[in-house]
């Protein structure tokens, strides 16, 4: 795939390593493309951690707000099992979550979200969840979201090989019982329960669907 920058640093080095500032500025580029101009962005920096950019897109014609991170794609999640971190090769990700009118105090969350395979190892795919442990913003019934399949809202971005493209994950938000219930039954059962019941997944102050 050719580039309009070097996504790889040193192309004579033993190991090459991607440029940290390519891979993003191709993940912003790529979100521009495909939501238009953000319309407010913030940073995160957690102690021990890359800092985590936080990109508003919205609201569109149809009153959505769409939040995306900015930062962890530019390292590939480690296998917490691996003796050695790859530095290269490994799955890359953005976090994308859509909220009707928006919520802009969420943006410390989703930076949390993000910073989880740097604090722990944590390799976030399609089909795991994310539990902050407290509302996700001030009066959220959800305190957890599911990991959903990008479904082609955000194509995929490939980088040079041998680097793994990076995805945009959406995030669908959980309230505790549904967090539950997904634990022991799986992604799926949860998903078929919101499409039976009609779940606008995009409703901020939606209630959780029944599960009995």
């Amino acid at each position: 795939m050719a580039h309009d920058f070097p996504i790889f640093g040193d192309p004579h080095g033993s190991s090459p390593e991607l440029s940290r500032e390519a891979v993003l500025a191709a993940v912003e580029a790529r979100l521009i493309a495909t939501f238009g101009e953000p319309s407010g962005r913030a940073a995160v920096t957690f102690l021990g951690t890359d800092r985590i950019e936080l990109l508003r897109f919205g609201p569109d014609a149809g009153g959505l707000v769409r939040y995306t991170t900015l930062g962890m794609a530019a390292a590939p999640m480690a296998d917490p099992t691996a003796m050695v971190a790859d530095q290269v090769r490994g799955p890359r990700a953005e976090l994308v979550l859509t909220v009707r009118g928006g919520r802009d105090d969420v943006l410390r969350s989703l930076a949390t979200f993000a910073a989880t395979p740097q604090v722990e190892g944590l390799v976030v795919a399609p089909g795991g969840s994310l539990d902050l442990g407290s509302p996700l913003w001030a009066g959220a019934p959800f305190t957890s979201v599911l990991v959903a399949e990008p479904g082609g809202l955000v194509p995929d971005l490939d980088l040079d090989e041998p680097a793994d493209p990076v995805r945009f994950l959406p995030l669908l938000p959980m309230t505790p019982n549904e967090a539950g219930w997904k634990r022991v039954h799986g992604a799926a059962a949860l998903q078929e329960r919101w499409l039976e019941h009609g779940t606008d997944l995009r409703d901020p102050e939606r209630r959780g669907v029944r599960l009995d």
